[in-house]
């Protein structure tokens, strides 16, 4: 065997090698990979058993605590059946009874007890609900959440109660002025009144000092009619 042929057994050796290697290579990733999978198929599978269990989707999320975060989730939802859980609790429940019973109780708390309340409650106070829900943090925690706005029949009320202000105002304007013309009317009559009563006075005194007589009455009418009927006195006497 010369050195050529050995070189090409050699060459061969070294392949039969690698296919190997790649092969082990290839089963350990498979296995990898289907534990992988099989554990997101148990995921899945409780994520579909926990919709059918309480009529409703199930968000897979991670949702902050903080106001804004609620505030951004909350505003993307409606209705009372929303229910959103972090990725590694909804895990921990899908591999864990214990971790489920606990959070599935307290899903099942939320629809039995804590949406007829809400509903009783916004009921009361005459608003709307636009969007409930219950959330379960990645630390564990749950939160409620709750939005709403007045109802169409209180805005309808609250709008007639205005307009019926509006209108009792403007109506205790036009009394205002109604009252302040007959005021001013009253005053001008007050007036006039006041100026016919000078002018007769200033007759009669023009009168008796031109007839020399006087004429008595209880009103400046009384006088003229007095004075016309020729009720007087002498202005002199003799002695």
């Amino acid at each position: 065997m010369d050195i050529s042929s050995l070189g090409g057994v050699a060459s061969a050796y070294s392949y039969a090698n690698q296919i190997r290697d790649k092969s082990v290579s290839s089963s350990d990733f498979a296995n990898t990979l289907n534990k992988a999978t099989s554990s997101d198929n148990v995921v899945e599978a409780y994520k579909n058993d926990l919709q059918s269990k309480f009529g409703c989707p199930i968000t897979v999320a991670s949702v902050g605590k903080d106001q804004n975060s609620m505030d951004r989730f909350a505003g993307g939802t409606a209705g009372s059946g929303n229910v959103a859980i972090a990725p590694n609790i909804l895990e921990q429940m899908a591999n864990d009874p214990e971790k489920a019973a606990y959070y599935e109780k307290k899903i099942s708390d939320y629809f039995n007890y804590g949406v007829p309340k809400t509903d009783a409650f916004m009921a009361m106070i005459g608003h709307r609900k636009t969007s409930e829900g219950l959330v379960i943090h990645e630390d564990g925690t749950v939160t409620h959440y709750l939005s709403g706005e007045e109802s169409p029949e209180k805005i309808a009320k609250f709008e007639a109660e205005q307009k019926a202000k509006r209108e009792k105002k403007a109506k205790e304007r036009q009394e205002s002025i109604a009252r302040s013309q007959e005021a001013a009317d009253e005053r001008r009559r007050i007036q006039e009144e006041i100026y016919h009563k000078r002018s007769i006075e200033a007759v009669l005194n023009e009168q008796m000092l031109g007839a020399g007589t006087l004429a008595f009455g209880d009103t400046p009418e009384s006088v003229l009619a007095a004075y016309g009927a020729g009720i007087s006195i002498p202005n002199s006497f003799d002695i």
